[in-house]
């Protein structure tokens, strides 16, 4: 079984540099939603792709396109309902500016469109979406969201190795 599904799938060891920024987007207090946030602090405890800037927030904003004007690459993590998804999916973003722009839920593809306008550049952006199943009011991350974020770790953690 596949465990990794991917529409692109790069060695991930290009984000070992300086130049990469691997971003965490969730909420720990809506459970799962708190998956991107994990992964962050495990990279950060692992001292994995301790090369790239990490950061972490609640949510995109507009101003992300300024920042990510700055980086060569830009890793983001979040949770996912997506029912395709199983554990997770690795996917290279385009820019595409849609109306997720002027809301609190703008899109990574807008974001990355807002920094070709502003900026006129464009770095490589992906996005790592892994699995989550419950999203209420509450602390800690369900056990299969868990293992997921196991997996998925797991991929770099490998690939660590290599560097």
């Amino acid at each position: 079984m596949n465990l990794i599904t991917t529409k692109y799938h790069p060695d991930l060891r290009i984000f070992n540099t300086t130049s990469s920024l691997i971003y965490g987007i969730g909420n720990i207090g809506r459970q799962d939603d708190g998956l991107g946030w994990a992964f962050i602090d495990w990279l950060t405890k692992e001292k994995l792709f301790s090369k790239a800037e990490t950061m972490k927030h609640y949510q995109l904003h507009l101003e992300d396109a300024d920042l990510i004007s700055h980086k060569k690459r830009v890793l983001f993590i979040d949770a996912t309902k997506e029912p395709d998804v199983e554990t997770f999916e690795f996917v290279k973003i385009d820019p595409k500016l849609d109306f997720t722009f002027t809301s609190h839920d703008i899109s990574i593809a807008s974001i990355l469109a807002t920094c070709k306008l502003c900026f006129d550049y464009i770095p490589e952006v992906y996005l790592l979406k892994i699995k989550g199943y419950e999203w209420e009011l509450k602390e800690g991350l369900t056990d299969k969201a868990i293992e997921n974020l196991n997996i998925s770790k797991d991929i770099f953690k490998n690939i660590q190795k290599t560097i």
